[in-house]
Parts: structure tokens; sequence; C-alpha cells
């Protein structure tokens, strides 16, 4: 995995909230394991265990039934965040793509720089391997996985019952994340202020097989029934169409929303000696450029940084984080 790229030029900010650093929060050591809180979520979803990283950042297990296993969430919290706050901030939920897991954006990106000093709630939940960020279909039985059920309501609920997140939140996420990000946003209307994807397969249907080509693809490279997601791509159309950004973009009219992506060709930001990217990227990009369509056809609030060469990586993901960052904190500060 290439190291992330330094950008030091583009600095947080929300509009109109005034960031302090605040005390380093108190008698919470790194690396120490900290008694869990009583947070539950209405199924039964609970924390079994703490671990604190650094003195703002701390990793969750979680016990979910929805999942019908534990999960982990990891969270970077402002300085003046306390166990047992009455306090509450804003959240800004960020989505890893497949094949890979939720320290992805703290082990990839220097979001825990580029957070620092912000007045809000940064989580990072576990999406599965490949989980889609859906409740899988399971040829009609449902049952677990139910990501959508844990990451909406279990998780949703544990963090405002115990660790002061608010009601005020954006979604994030690259590749498969930026899939769950706008699928969230729009399956979910009024549930966040702001949604951003990051080379993100954001039209499920694309091109009759292509899009459900990309995503069975996946599944079955890592031993999964193809099937078990959605359903059959033709049979199952509706199922499909109701986890599909480009069917659901009249949802996302009225929030802002931010599309990036790059053509697979080697950018500026690319190691040199990187492949071109002759699948993936390029696919996304055409998704991409098909949804940004539709959404200005819509009327909706889009703000796109198709840059060309760039391929399937971290360094670009880190910089579209940067550059959508404003879009995605200044409706949290109203």
């Amino acid at each position: 995995m290439p190291r992330p790229v330094e950008d030091r030029q583009i600095q947080p900010t929300l509009s109109r909230r005034t960031f302090t650093l605040g005390a380093a929060a108190a008698g919470l050591s790194a690396l120490a394991f900290a008694r869990p809180r009583p947070a539950s979520a209405t199924g039964g979803a609970r924390v079994l265990a703490e671990q604190r990283l650094s003195p703002t950042m701390l990793d969750l297990t979680i016990d979910s039934p929805a999942l019908g296993s534990t999960a982990m969430v990891r969270l970077l919290h402002p300085a003046g965040w306390a166990p047992g706050t009455t306090r509450t901030w804003p959240v800004l939920y960020l989505l890893h793509g497949a094949g890979d897991d939720y320290t992805s954006w703290t082990r990839s990106t220097d979001v825990a720089t580029l957070t620092r000093g912000a007045e809000m709630l940064v989580v990072m939940p576990s999406g599965g391997r490949d989980g889609f960020y859906s409740d899988w279909y399971n040829r009609g039985a449902g049952g677990p996985p139910r990501w959508e059920t844990f990451h909406l309501t279990e998780l949703r609920e544990i963090l405002e019952r115990g660790y002061g997140a608010g009601t005020d939140r954006s979604i994030a996420g690259l590749s498969m994340g930026g899939l769950g990000a706008l699928a969230y946003a729009a399956r979910h209307p009024g549930m966040f202020a702001a949604a951003a994807s990051y080379s993100g397969v954001v039209h499920t249907r694309y091109q009759g097989a292509r899009g459900p080509s990309l995503i069975q693809g996946v599944l079955v490279k890592d031993g999964y029934d193809p099937t078990a997601l959605w359903g059959d791509p033709n049979l199952n159309a509706d199922i499909w169409a109701a986890h599909n950004p480009y069917d659901l973009a009249r949802n996302l009219v009225g929030i802002p929303l931010y599309l990036a992506c790059g053509n697979g060709t080697p950018g500026p930001l690319d190691p040199p000696g990187t492949p071109p990217d002759l699948f993936i990227e390029p696919l996304c990009a055409e998704m991409n450029t098909a949804l940004a369509a539709r959404l200005r056809e819509l009327g909706a609030g889009v703000t796109t940084d198709f840059y060309g060469p760039g391929t399937h990586n971290w360094p670009w993901w880190q910089r579209d984080l940067h550059l959508s960052f404003p879009l995605l904190t200044e409706p949290l500060s109203r």
C-alpha cells in the first residue's frame, strides 16, 4: 500500500463553529483498555470492550445481533470529550473500501491530523470485507449480515446513548464505501447533511451487466455467493435498484454532494512505476460521470473532481478527503 501523500496546504474548517483543542482527555492513557460504558442499542447490540490508542483515538468492540458477530469501530474524538459526557458533537462517518477494514482511514491517510482540533466525532466502522453496506438478501431469507442495520441503527444508537454523538451527521467513503455513503444518504433522507464518494461504485446497474459484474466479481473472488447480496441482477432488479445511488438520485437532492474519480492512468500522486488501472477506476469514472449528469438533471447540488490521470489508490482519496472536508463539515456547524 503506498504511503499517503502529505497535503499541508488545506486546513480543516467548520464555518460558524469555533474550534479549541481544550485540555487532554483526563484519565485516559494510550494503549490502555478502558471499562466500557453502559451503551446499548434497542435490538441488544452492546459495547464489549474499548481500547484507547491515543488521547483522541478509541476502538470499540461491539456485539451486534444484526451481524450475528462482533464488529470493530474506530472513533476520533475531540480533546475535550470525556467518558459519560452529556454534551453532544456532530458526526462524520468515513466508510472503507472492499477488502479493507475499519483501520484503513487512520492507517493510510492523515485524517487524525486533519481533524485535530475539530469539535466533532469521526466514526470509522467495520463494513465487512465485502459487505457493500447492505442488509444481505440471502435468497430472500434475510438475516446476517445486516450491515445497514448495524451502522444506522445499532451503532448510531450506541454512539448517541454513550459516546456524545449528536444528530447532525455527514458521510463519506471510498470505492465500496463511496457506494455506502451515497446509498445510506439516499435510502435515509434527512439522516445525513452532506455526502461524498471517492472512486465510488455509484451506479451498481450501469450498462446492464457491467455494474453487476464488478460487484459480483468482488464477491466471487472472496468466496461469497454472488447472489447473496441483492439477488440476481435481472430477477431481483428491484432490490439492486433499491441500493443503487443512480436509481435513488432524486433522494439526494437537497444536500451537498461530492463525487471524485480518476481515469485509471497513473497520475502525479501515484508512486513511480504504478501500473495503469485498466478496469476498476475507468469503470468507476463512467459510473460517476453518469451519476453527476443525473444529479444535475434533477437539480442536485453536486461538486465533482474528475481529475483525469489517477488510479484506484490512497493518495487520491486522501487528497479528496481534504478537498471535500469543508463541504462535509460546513452543514454540521449550522
